[in-house]
């Protein structure tokens, strides 16, 4: 039996991503293709999972790269399994025939850009779901009461109305498996009034109006929403706004990539906050770090994973 203590020690000081660990314990570890763990942060990250029961690892890329990389960071990875390939692309293309034949359960991003493995992943068309693919940031932010869902800050770079659609129900689909019956969601504007010259504030308000036709479901959507006052209660009484999400939001929609991953950065670097990511719409968990994060957000991002791949869907008609 996995000892909480082995993986709360990486993680002090960032209490909710603890929680998300607790949760996972008892739950089968995923079996899940590592790509191209040729550095010590993807290796530290991908055998303390394994430490904690979240993964059973399958190194898939340059072998002796691999253990060279192992051996230098102090890390025994000799009972582990390793798939050989040339080089990082292979390794992708690889990773993903495993996960379309079922030989694992999960993948996970190890010392290649973001471009070249999802690249791969969207390739494959037995991956694929009717579902858009999009990544949500998890996010921890120290004396925050909650968890911050993020989205998209990492694929869709100006998604579509539709596309806004299926990453909203994705972020739910996630937060109901992280435990949250019933999400709000705040999609996100400069401002928390229409005006048809800010293109995001048209889109929050028709999917605001698709939620209440059952278009979208199992959260409660406002917006739009400007980011003050969907998570501090004192700014929307500020503003005089009456919603059940505007100060309580947990889950951000933002207009763009190029927003999103600045807001994300931003509690990352200046308010301390732990971030975890993964992406979602796929046929399986896809572990998505940043080349940078450290082994706490990769610990986090593992967890997440497990819990959206065994933790049995929550009757959101009787949660919620």
């Amino acid at each position: 039996m996995l000892n909480p203590a082995s993986i709360t020690e990486p993680l002090q000081g960032t209490s909710h991503h603890q929680r998300l660990l607790a949760q996972s314990l008892g739950l089968t570890p995923l079996r899940t293709g590592v790509v191209h763990a040729v550095d010590a942060n993807s290796l530290r990250g991908a055998v303390a999972a394994a430490k904690a029961n979240l993964i059973i690892p399958v190194f898939v890329g340059p072998e002796a790269r691999t253990r060279v990389a192992a051996a230098e960071a102090k890390l025994d990875v000799s009972s582990y399994e390793f798939v050989p390939t040339e080089h990082s692309h292979a390794a992708a293309a690889r990773a993903v025939e495993l996960a379309r034949d079922r030989k694992v359960e999960a993948l996970m991003k190890g010392s290649l850009h973001t471009d070249e493995f999802m690249a791969a992943v969207l390739a494959e068309e037995r991956l694929h779901t009717a579902r858009r693919m999009s990544h949500v940031f998890v996010i921890d932010v120290p004396d925050f009461p909650r968890l911050l869902f993020v989205t998209d800050a990492a694929i869709n770079i100006y998604p579509s109305l539709e596309e806004k659609a299926d990453i909203i129900q994705n972020a739910i689909e996630l937060a109901h498996a992280l435990g949250l019956a019933a999400p709000k969601v705040a999609i996100l504007s400069a401002v928390e009034t229409i005006s048809p010259k800010i293109r995001s504030t048209l889109d929050a308000a028709i999917l605001c109006k698709m939620a209440e036709r059952g278009q979208i479901t199992g959260g409660v959507l406002d917006g739009p929403l400007a980011f003050d006052n969907a998570i501090s209660e004192e700014a929307a009484r500020c503003k005089g706004l009456t919603s059940s999400v505007a100060g309580c939001a947990d889950i951000l929609v933002v207009p763009d990539l190029e927003s999103g991953n600045m807001l994300a950065k931003q509690l990352e670097y200046l308010a301390h906050a732990q971030i975890a990511g993964v992406v979602l719409g796929a046929r399986v968990p896809i572990i998505l770090t940043s080349r940078a994060d450290g082994t706490s957000a990769r610990l986090a991002s593992c967890a997440i994973a497990l819990l959206l791949a065994r933790q049995p869907p929550i009757d959101t008609a009787i949660a919620g």
